[in-house]
C-alpha cells in the first residue's frame, strides 16, 4: 500500500504545474489532505506531515502526507510515509504527532483504526487505538508491538471508539501524551498518559473535561506552558455558537490555566475560540529551535467541504505558521516573522482621509501582506470596509463596526463553487483609539491578524485570480494608514 501511494506521487506530482498552488500554505500536492500531524523539528528541520488521501479530493482511508522546510515557509515534498497496511491500521492511519529520540530516530505516534464486528451485536465498527513508527525523516516502520495504547488502558466508560489524536512530547527521561476521548456521559474528555520509552503506557487522569459545555467530542488536543501558564488546543465537534465567541459545528476551544502536575489536571481560567474564521480546524504546535511556540492548523471547515473549486488537482490547505503568546489572560497569534524574509515591492500611504470607497494606486493583488490602521476623523465612522479578491463583480468584504465592536467577513461575492457558510462576525474592539488589521493573502485564502494578534481569523476564497483588486471604504470619516508588501516566492 505504501508503495503503490509513493508511485503515484511519483507518476501524478510532476504532472501539476507549480503556479497553481498557494505561495506560501502548503497543500498536499495532490488528492484531499486535513490535519497537520507530526509538526516538529528533527535533525535541525522542520518536518510537517497530514492526513492524506492521494487518490482523490474526497476524505478517504488516511495516509499520512509529508513535507519539511528550514523556514516554516517554502515547503519541500516528501514521500508519503504510511499508509493503512495492517489489522490493526487498515481502516486508516489518523492523526498524530512526532518527537526525536534521544537516540536521534524520529518517533510518529497515531491512531490506528481497524474495522471488526462488534461482540455483542455482531456488526462491524471502529476500534481506535495509538500505534507508533520509527524513521529517519524519509522512511518509517511500524511498531511490530503496535498498538502501544488499547482500550486496557482507558478509565471506566471511556470509548475505544472515539479515542484519538495523541500529541507526544517528552520531558527529560519521560514521554507524556494527551489523546481525546469520550466520557460515559458522551461528551469530550482529554486523556493523560505517560511512559519511560513511548513504547510502554501507563494511565494518569482527565487532563480536562468538556462536560456538555463546549460541543462533544474533542478531538486533536495539544498540551502546552505558554508565558506561564499552560494552554489546552482542542478541536470540539457538535460545537454551539455562544453569541460571536464560537461557530456552530466543527469549531476550536482554547482553555488557559494552571496545571496541577499532582493531580494530572489543567484549572480552568479562561477559554475562547482559537480562530474566528470559518476555515480553521485541528491545531498542532512545536517548538522552534528559539523557543517560540508555533502553531498550525488545517484551513478548512468540515462543514463547507462540498465547495470544491473546478480544475485543481488538491483540496485542503495549512494555515501559515503562527506564534503564540498569552498576554492579559488570552491567547495572541501572529504569523512567525520568517514570513517577512519574502516580503519585496513595498506600498505606503500615511494618514489618508477615507469617505466612501476608495482604491490606493499600486495596493493590489492575491499574494500580500497588508496591514490597515483606522482611526476616527470628525465625527468619526459607523463602518470601516476592507474588499479583497475585488473584480468583475466580485469581491470579499472585511467589515469593522466600532459600535458593536465586531468585524463580519461577507464571502458571498467570492465566486463560491458551491452553497457554503459565507458570513461570519467576531469580536474585535479600537486599542489605543484604532483598529489594526494584518491581512495575508494568497491564491486561494486570506488571513486576517487583529491588534497584534488579539484575534485570527481564516478564510479560503476560491475567486478568480484576475479579481486582484484591494478597496477602502468608510461610512462617515475616517483616516487611514496602509503599508502593502508584495509577497515574492
Amino acid at each position: 500500500e505504501l508503495r503503490k501511494v509513493r508511485a503515484f506521487e511519483k507518476e501524478r506530482l510532476p504532472e501539476i504545474p507549480a503556479e497553481i498552488y498557494p505561495r506560501y500554505h502548503e497543500t498536499g500536492g495532490v488528492g484531499w489532505i486535513n490535519d497537520p500531524n507530526g509538526f516538529g523539528l528533527f535533525r535541525g528541520e522542520y518536518h510537517l506531515f497530514y492526513q492524506y488521501h492521494p487518490y482523490s479530493l474526497d476524505w478517504g482511508p488516511m495516509h499520512w502526507g509529508h513535507v519539511k522546510s528550514r523556514d516554516l515557509i517554502r515547503w519541500e515534498r516528501l514521500p508519503a510515509v504510511m499508509a493503512p497496511d495492517r489489522l490493526y491500521d487498515g481502516a486508516g492511519c489518523y492523526s498524530g504527532s512526532a518527537v526525536e529520540t534521544p537516540e536521534g530516530k524520529h518517533l510518529l505516534m497515531y491512531t490506528g483504526v481497524r474495522k471488526s464486528p462488534d461482540p455483542i451485536t455482531g456488526e462491524p465498527r471502529e476500534y481506535q487505538t495509538q500505534c507508533v513508527a520509527l524513521g529517519d525523516g524519509v522512511d518509517y516502520e511500524k511498531y511490530d508491538g503496535n498498538p502501544v495504547i488499547g482500550a486496557e488502558l482507558l478509565p471506566p466508560g471511556g470509548s475505544d471508539r472515539d479515542f484519538r489524536d495523541p500529541k507526544l512530547w517528552r520531558e527529560g527521561d519521560t514521554y507524556y501524551c494527551v489523546t481525546g476521548d469520550r466520557c460515559p456521559d458522551g461528551s469530550g474528555a482529554i486523556l493523560l498518559f505517560e511512559s519511560p520509552d513511548a513504547l510502554h503506557w501507563t494511565y494518569d487522569g482527565v487532563l480536562s473535561a468538556c462536560r456538555d459545555r463546549y460541543g462533544r467530542m474533542w478531538e486533536c488536543p495539544d498540551f502546552v506552558p505558554l508565558d506561564g501558564k499552560h494552554v489546552l488546543l482542542v478541536s470540539p465537534q457538535e460545537m454551539k455558537a455562544q453569541g460571536l465567541e464560537f461557530i456552530d459545528g466543527n469549531g476550536t476551544l482554547c482553555q488557559i490555566g494552571t496545571y496541577l502536575p499532582g493531580e494530572h489536571r489543567l484549572t480552568e481560567e479562561h477559554m475562547q475560540a482559537i480562530d474566528y474564521g470559518l476555515d480553521f480546524y485541528a491545531t498542532q504546535t512545536t517548538l522552534a529551535a528559539d523557543g517560540r511556540r508555533i502553531m498550525i492548523a488545517w484551513m478548512q471547515f468540515w462543514g463547507s467541504i462540498g465547495a470544491k473549486p473546478e480544475g485543481l488537482p488538491f483540496f485542503g490547505q495549512m494555515t501559515v505558521p503562527r506564534e503564540l503568546h498569552v498576554r492579559e489572560g488570552r491567547l495572541i497569534q501572529n504569523p512567525v516573522r520568517e514570513l517577512e524574509a519574502y516580503r519585496g515591492a513595498r506600498t505606503a500611504f500615511t494618514d489618508l482621509p477615507l469617505s466612501g470607497e476608495r482604491e490606493l494606486p499600486g495596493v493590489r493583488g492575491r499574494c500580500a501582506d497588508l496591514m490597515v490602521t483606522v482611526r476616527p476623523e470628525g465625527e468619526g465612522y459607523s463602518a470601516f470596509r476592507l474588499i479583497v479578491a475585488k473584480g468583475a463583480g466580485l469581491g470579499t468584504e472585511i467589515t469593522y463596526r466600532p459600535e458593536s465592536g465586531s468585524i463580519l467577513v461577507d464571502r458571498r461575492g467570492s465566486g463560491s463553487p458551491a452553497a457554503a457558510v459565507d458570513i461570519r462576525a467576531f469580536p474585535a474592539k479600537e486599542r489605543d483609539g484604532a483598529i489594526r488589521l494584518r491581512v495575508l493573502l494568497d491564491l486561494y485564502s486570506f488571513e486576517i491578524f487583529v491588534n497584534d494578534g488579539e484575534q485570527a481569523a481564516s478564510f479560503t476564497v476560491y475567486t478568480p485570480q484576475a479579481a486582484d483588486g484591494i478597496a477602502f471604504f468608510a461610512e462617515g470619516t475616517a483616516r487611514i494608514d496602509v503599508e502593502k508588501y508584495d509577497l515574492e516566492f
